[in-house]
């Protein structure tokens, strides 16, 4: 899976990986959250999906990758956000995965999943369940207001 880095151009998801650990160790004292989250844009022909990955340091800036995809499929609102968080969870669980070998942070590291729902609009009817699938998969869920990383950072690149 191919990743954009606005800093460093295209990287496969394992130097994503490895860019985060170094930009962690920069500065291993501060607190950080690993935070994915999916957008996604309903064409004519097409839906596209981004995801996308923030490496924040709290209070201090953070760096991002996204990874955008065309997929011929036609859904539903619904199921688009159920596919949006599904494709989420897949991405933090490769990273986690890589991380169950950095002791010295990964059990200090949050993540967070950001979900492109609110309690606004017509997705709040989904919020418990797309939350529930999040937190059952143990990661941290985030909604809108909160989910910049679904409705912010990867939005900017749906288009």
């Amino acid at each position: 899976m191919e990743f954009i880095s606005p800093t460093d151009g295209s990287m496969h998801l394992e130097q994503v990986y490895q860019t985060i650990v170094k930009f962690i160790k920069e500065e291993s004292e501060n607190q950080y959250r690993l935070i994915v989250g999916t957008d996604s844009q309903a064409g004519i022909e097409d839906i596209m999906f981004v995801t996308a990955i923030v490496i924040y340091r709290v209070g201090r800036g953070g760096r991002f990758f996204y990874h955008k995809k065309a997929e011929k499929i036609h859904t539903s609102m619904k199921q688009r956000i159920f596919y949006e968080v599904s494709k989420s969870l897949e991405v933090a669980s490769k990273l986690t995965g890589f991380l169950a070998d950095e002791k010295e942070f990964s059990e200090n590291l949050k993540v967070e999943i950001h979900v492109d729902v609110g309690e606004k609009g017509p997705t709040n009817a989904i919020i418990k369940e797309v939350v529930g699938m999040v937190v059952g998969s143990g990661y941290e869920a985030m909604i809108k207001p909160d989910s910049y990383a679904a409705s912010t950072v990867a939005d900017k690149y749906t288009k």
